[in-house]
């Protein structure tokens, strides 16, 4: 007749007896070997590592009295329970699984010479004894895969989590959110305030790879057909750097701006973007190599209006005196009357550029020589 596989009643009566002298010895143990530990204890954690450890040795108790122990309502689930939630607990507060499970190492082996001296004591066979060893470390591998499984869900959860309080900030920043507001949204989403912030457009099929290339603390605010990247501090020597990480990515790239006016950057990055720059698929745009079209044609009525008036001389002329009179004037204006670089850019012979430029003087009078109207020809045929 073989040996049966469970605790009797009596012997597990004996060793239930002696269970907090065991739970004792246990933290003791772990505390001295786990140094993680060490400071927890003496931060007054001391009722609450003993009660986990009280709890796991119960459980393991009814485990080896009973059978069937794999439903969900055994009497082992609420040390399984408090195992996940240990778990979770360490993802919370930023530590990996090392100590908790250097932890149930310790407690196994502690744990185990303890029982197993009562159960000795209590007159357990040489046969009992081993399934009585098998039974403790395998409930110490449930313990800690139930501890395990808690530390990623939890990292999981706070992962995403963090990547929508990330995404949410992203957005507020763009909208142009209060900055104390802002300030709050950064410290909930655990997000160090960078000195600036430079919006990056881009498509959305190239965002993995930038982002793989750019600072960790890189914002997404959204995820449209054409995304934003917010990066932090790529001012100064950084921005050639972003700019190199940026090649081939189809990017357009604002200014730099102050963090909390992020705003401020991807407006720019839109103006551009409206103006017609396209990204040639390798350089990315630079926004701030385009700040005299910006300029010029911050108001599109207004220019138009400019040159109206400042070319209105010519008016009279045949369409083909005009274009040629405005294309010299132009050349004129770039090249400081310099005749000979003049005559270059237009391909002309110089005494060319001479007759045209005396057509002109003749139509323009001495406002060619005025600083008000030569600034209002450069800004109009710029």
């Amino acid at each position: 007749m073989s040996e049966p596989s469970t605790l009797s009643v009596e012997v597990a009566r004996t060793i239930r007896r002696e269970l907090p002298g065991v739970a004792e010895a246990t933290v003791a143990t772990i505390v001295a070997e786990v140094p993680a530990y060490a400071g927890a204890y003496a931060d007054g954690m001391s009722a609450t590592i003993e009660n986990a450890v009280q709890l796991a040795l119960g459980g393991f108790l009814e485990l080896a009295t009973t059978r069937g122990a794999d439903a969900a309502d055994t009497p082992i689930q609420p040390a399984l329970d408090a195992s996940y939630k240990l778990g979770r607990g360490e993802a919370r507060g930023g530590r990996s699984m090392d100590a908790l499970l250097g932890a149930f190492r310790v407690g196994a082996r502690v744990a185990f010479r303890g029982l197993a001296d009562q159960a000795v004591a209590a007159g357990l066979t040489a046969a009992q004894l081993a399934r009585f060893a098998e039974l403790v470390f395998a409930y110490i591998d449930a313990l800690s895969a139930a501890a395990v499984a808690g530390h990623t869900d939890e990292r999981q959860a706070t992962g995403r989590v963090r990547a929508r309080l990330l995404e949410k900030l992203g957005q507020r920043l763009l909208a142009g959110a209060p900055q104390d507001e802002l300030v709050a949204d950064a410290e909930r989403a655990d997000w160090p305030l960078p000195r600036t912030l430079t919006a990056v457009l881009l498509p959305a099929a190239r965002v993995r790879g930038a982002l793989a290339l750019l600072d960790g603390g890189t914002l997404q605010p959204g995820d449209d057909e054409v995304s934003v990247l917010l990066v932090p501090d790529a001012e100064g020597p950084a921005r050639a750097a972003l700019l190199r990480a940026l090649e081939g990515k189809e990017a357009v790239v604002g200014p730099p701006r102050p963090w909390w006016d992020a705003a401020a950057s991807h407006r720019r990055a839109l103006r551009v973007v409206e103006l017609g720059a396209v990204p040639d698929g390798s350089a990315p745009v630079d926004t701030q190599q385009r700040l005299c079209e910006l300029v010029l044609r911050a108001d599109e009525d207004a220019l138009a209006d400019l040159r109206a008036a400042v070319l209105a001389p010519l008016d009279e002329l045949s369409e083909g005196a005009r274009e040629k009179l405005t294309e010299t004037l132009r050349a004129w204006l770039l090249h400081h009357g310099r005749r000979e670089q003049v005559a270059a850019a237009l391909f002309v012979h110089p005494q060319t550029v001479r007759y045209r430029m005396g057509q002109l003087r003749e139509l323009y009078g001495d406002r060619l020589e005025d600083p008000r109207t030569v600034l209002e020809l450069t800004l109009a045929l710029a």
